[in-house]
């Protein structure tokens, strides 16, 4: 033993002997916690400037896993949409994701500033919303909401630049019959653009908004 000791240390001085790392069991990848920031994917990236590309007023918010299986990934701060004519100012929005946005932004733009032009003879000057993120389940069930990961938007109301307020409550049923029209209209407007779209006729929850939602299964509108 000895002699193998005084060999080794022969080879060390000569640079023979090489020293081994110590060994080290692989680490598994950690999953994000509550609170955790995560970089923003290329389809992210692309998706923010195609929002930009629209004329929106905007500002991306910090990505982050909330708790209780929410998430806040690629969403932004949407505070003014662009129009034909000007912009629209947006209420009560807070964090929404880019997808849902873009979807959001070209609807007021195309589907309900247009129609409003037409059978209410007046631009809109404002849409009230909701909200979209809220770390919820779907009403009466266990899964997750589009809400609980900012891909959905409820909109409440709509205000014209003639003062006059269009909301979903007051006016489907009992509004002026081109009030009625244009509601109508809107919402079928939307269900080109989101996969899922609820309104007043799907059930009492609903009676005083659309829910307007991206991803998920898709194609119902009611």
């Amino acid at each position: 033993m000895r002699r193998a000791i005084l060999s080794c240390l022969a080879l060390l001085a000569l640079g023979a002997c090489q020293v081994l790392p110590e060994s080290r069991s692989p680490q598994r990848p950690r999953q994000p916690s509550s609170g955790t920031t995560v970089s923003p994917s290329p389809a992210a990236r692309q998706c923010l400037a195609d929002l930009g590309a629209t004329g929106a007023g905007f500002s991306p918010l910090p990505d982050r896993y909330a708790d209780q299986g929410c998430s806040l990934l690629n969403t932004v701060d949407l505070t003014r949409l662009p129009g034909d004519r000007g912009t629209f100012a947006v209420s009560n929005l807070g964090p929404v994701a880019c997808p849902t946005a873009t979807a959001f932004t070209a609807w007021v733009r195309y589907g309900v500033d247009r129609a409003a032009r037409i059978y209410l003879g007046s631009p809109i000057v404002q849409v009230e919303t909701m909200g979209s993120y809220a770390c919820r389940n779907v009403a009466g069930s266990s899964r997750r909401s589009a809400h609980s990961q900012a891909q959905a938007i409820d909109v409440s109301a709509f205000v014209l630049a003639d003062g006059r307020r269009v909301s979903v409550l007051d006016d489907w049923d009992e509004g002026t019959s081109a009030e009625r029209e244009f509601l109508r209209i809107v919402q079928r407007s939307a269900c080109k653009r989101f996969e899922t779209v609820l309104g007043p006729e799907y059930n009492a929850a609903h009676r005083n908004h659309f829910h307007l939602e991206r991803g998920g299964d898709g194609g119902f509108c009611r």
